[in-house]
């Protein structure tokens, strides 16, 4: 015997195998026809004829791998200097910034109301 949830009552019930595996009258199935593509442009491979690669820029993998792979006692967030500094400090001012506001929202939401 195969039972199911009756929305109405709460309850389990029984049911026959069809309703008791597809609940709420979902009933798994193929589409009838193939969902248009969201992204249907036209591309070429790189390995048709007359493909261009204009897109592509400069590999610049090794050049970031020499310069993070690199020995010379600077942490990995600061290699690429100064705007890395900058979002570095940025990042801490705007954390200790944040941190000294929740303690004087505190302090002012800990202190009684005056009548």
């Amino acid at each position: 015997m195969h039972y199911r949830l009756n929305g109405f009552t709460q309850r389990l019930t029984g049911s026959p195998l069809s309703s008791a595996y597809n609940p709420q009258g979902l009933r798994p199935g193929i589409p009838s026809e193939a969902p248009t593509m969201i992204f249907a442009t036209p591309a070429k491979l790189v390995s048709e004829p007359g493909a261009s690669l204009e897109y592509m820029g400069a590999n610049k993998v090794p050049d970031f791998q020499r310069i993070f792979q690199s020995s010379d006692g600077i942490p990995v967030h600061l290699k690429r200097g100064v705007p890395d500094r900058l979002l570095y400090r940025t990042t801490m001012a705007l954390t200790i910034g944040g941190a000294l506001y929740c303690l004087v929202a505190l302090y002012i939401a800990a202190q009684p109301k005056n009548k």
